[in-house]
């Protein structure tokens, strides 16, 4: 890149300044991630529009962090976003306005260039796919209180004890980190932290019957079609964009809640089986190319720059731990192959999807078994017991 190509995007981009942050500190922006430095003072040159920036204080010899921290950030052309170290909290604070605007004029007459890191244009077409629905209103609409995601409000989730692999791994490290035991002896924020749309597990409806409950609760078509009506106003790429958004808040901001949202939302729309092919095959399309990107960029093995404690989680231990994705996956699959009729875009990007899963993970997905159009290993644990309930008619009841 040429100085003044250089020079132009320095003053068009947006720039987040951090002072005081302690050597050895990770910090991130989207797909990207940095080892604080001496001289280390911000990134420059950012595109305008939404991003995710998160940070991890580390011990003196940085060999120990501490969990992440993130926030979503909405920037404009040439704004300057500043923030300070707060050494006794460890976490990166806002400045008064009079302050803010001293430091983004400073900036601005480059005083701060030879400390700010450039941000890597390559990579922000991985960030746009997975973000590419979170609008400002998503990051308003879904964020906690504060803006802060972090999973040290989070310890009431794992109560119980952590079952899967993730979860003890972010325990672990809660443990583990200054912060983590510092927030045990803190009070905490009572319940959910994000405004996360409430998701319904099963479909309850009085005055019908069992077999016509069963059937609405194994196609989740009808209760997608309430999410979206009453919660979404019917806006496809606002599910998405909280598809995304949590999506994000968990693997950048290491939040067990957005997982336990993101896996919601997930298991909603590949828990439909008329939805896809009739009333929304476009957002089945867009689902489909969403969830492709993010697994995508989550099960990538090569790593480009330090690790941050466990950023990594989107690997083969959980899930393989955590099957709803490799069941609901297989029927999905199978559904979508074997239809009379399916949309193109859809066909080829569940293809895709397939061929990522079997190619990362080593997941099969072929069927050994068949009835009214479920399927499932025949000695695998998690599939649903179908029985039938009057031969003459072939009805069916799920049991698990």
């Amino acid at each position: 890149m040429d100085s003044e190509k250089a020079l132009e995007l320095v003053k068009h981009g947006a720039t987040l300044l951090f002072l005081d942050v302690p050597q050895h500190t990770l910090i991130g922006i989207d797909t990207q991630m940095f080892t604080v430095g001496t001289a280390f003072k911000g990134t420059k040159m950012i595109p305008p529009g939404i991003h995710f920036v998160f940070y991890s204080s580390s011990t003196r010899d940085g060999k120990e962090f501490s969990p992440t921290i993130g926030f979503f950030v909405d920037v404009a052309p040439s704004q300057v976003i500043v923030r300070k170290w707060n050494q006794q909290d460890e976490w990166l604070a806002k400045l008064s306005e009079e302050e803010e605007e001293r430091y983004s004029q400073a900036v601005k007459s480059l005083e701060f260039d030879k400390h700010l890191g450039p941000y890597n244009l390559s990579q922000y077409g991985a960030w746009k796919h997975l973000s590419n629905y979170i609008t400002k209103d998503v990051v308003e609409k879904f964020e906690p209180v504060g803006g802060e995601i972090t999973v040290i409000y989070e310890s009431a989730i794992l109560k119980g004890g952590p079952k899967t692999e993730m979860e003890r791994a972010l325990d672990e490290q809660m443990k583990k980190s200054k912060s983590g035991a510092a927030s045990s002896t803190t009070e905490q924020p009572k319940g959910n932290r994000f405004y996360y749309t409430s998701i319904p597990r099963i479909i309850k409806h009085k005055g019908i019957s069992g077999q016509e409950l069963t059937s609405l609760n194994l196609d989740k078509t009808q209760l997608l079609e309430s999410v979206l009506s009453k919660e979404y106003k019917d806006s496809e790429d606002l599910l998405l964009g909280e598809l995304q958004f949590s999506f994000v808040a968990f693997l950048m901001g290491q939040s067990l809640e957005s997982f336990m949202q993101w896996k919601s939302l997930v298991s909603l729309l590949l828990g439909c089986t008329e939805a896809p092919f009739q009333t929304r095959s476009g957002l089945f399309t867009k689902f489909i190319e969403v969830i492709y990107h993010q697994l995508k960029y989550g099960l990538q093995k090569e790593s480009s720059g330090p690790e941050m404690g466990v950023l990594a989680l989107l690997d083969d231990s959980w899930l393989a731990s955590d099957s709803f994705l490799h069941l609901l996956c297989k029927d999905f699959f199978a559904l979508v192959e074997e239809a009379s009729v399916v949309d193109g875009d859809l066909l080829s990007w569940t293809r895709k999807f397939k061929e990522l899963l079997e190619n990362r993970l080593g997941w099969e997905f072929q069927k050994k078994s068949d009835v009214d159009g479920i399927y499932f290993d025949e000695d695998d644990e998690y599939a649903p017991v179908v029985e039938m309930l009057d031969e003459s008619h072939g009805d069916y009841y799920m049991a698990t």
